[in-house]
């Protein structure tokens, strides 16, 4: 069997899968959530969920880090991984040895395309449409309820030291877009730009959101941009629900109204 990633690249399949590693968080949880509890081998030290894989399953490092000897222990069928998570120099050298297949997603609509497709890869094609249409539903309905709202200028802090947010081209800013929040750091370059206070104040954000991921953002940070901005209305938020893709997502809209409403 012939498949394509969202790369653009194609792979051959002989078979369905038994042994496959995910090299992505949100993705090993999509996993576990079409049921493949024995072919998944192996995940990162980053798979947190679900919480009965992260304590059972071989860890073969970070999204970043691989640990490529206990990768070719584990004797894989199948890799996942994507563009953005993983280590570029790193996933070329798993692909000259490993069948890989490797994501790329910016949008709601690229994530709901990976989930049909890593359904289709690992023989799960009717659960993972499933899943993909129950996502599409959750958000339709959402977006619904809040058409009414105002769109209010965000920033969106990822990490500290220095401090660093969201900027375009990103699934972070998708789901922003999505929650009707417009983001004030799109006319920066790169997707992740550095920022000084001076041009958090300059930009002058209505909300200032706090990820909890990957810098554990706290009420303690709060004061110290509340002191640049003092009219922004400053919340802490799961940086889970707004930068993973796979089926997470089935949780997001609900969090997402809650949020709509706090700001």
């Amino acid at each position: 069997m012939i498949f394509t990633d969202q790369l653009g690249r194609k792979i051959i399949l002989e078979k369905i899968p038994q042994r496959i590693i995910s090299l992505v968080p949100s993705q090993t949880e999509l996993l576990f959530d079409l049921g493949l509890e024995e072919e998944v081998v192996g995940i990162t030290k980053f798979c947190i969920h679900p919480d009965s894989w992260f304590h059972s399953k071989t860890r073969i490092g970070g999204t970043k880090q691989f640990d490529f000897e206990k990768i070719k222990s584990l004797q894989p069928d199948l890799i996942i991984g994507n563009k953005e998570e993983n280590d570029k120099e790193q996933i070329e050298e798993l692909m000259k040895n490993f069948t890989v297949w490797m994501s790329d997603i910016k949008t709601l609509a690229d994530a709901c395309k990976m989930i049909c497709e890593i359904g289709e890869l690992v023989g799960k094609k009717e659960k993972s449409k499933s899943l993909s249409n129950e996502i599409e539903l959750g958000f339709s309905v959402f977006q619904e309820k809040i058409k009414s709202f105002p769109k209010k200028r965000v920033a969106y802090f990822i990490w500290k030291n220095p401090w660093m947010v969201a900027g375009k081209e990103n699934f972070i800013d998708e789901m922003l877009g999505v929650c009707g929040l417009e983001n004030v750091f799109l006319n920066l370059e790169g997707r992740y730009p550095e920022i000084s206070l001076t041009d958090l104040s300059e930009a002058n954000p209505e909300v200032i959101l706090l990820s909890s991921e990957p810098y554990p953002f706290k009420e303690k940070h709060m004061e110290e941009l509340k002191a640049v901005c003092p009219n922004a209305k400053i919340l802490l938020v799961d940086g889970e629900m707004f930068s993973w893709y796979g089926t997470r997502l089935l949780k997001s809209p609900s969090y997402f109204q809650s949020i709509v409403e706090a700001s």
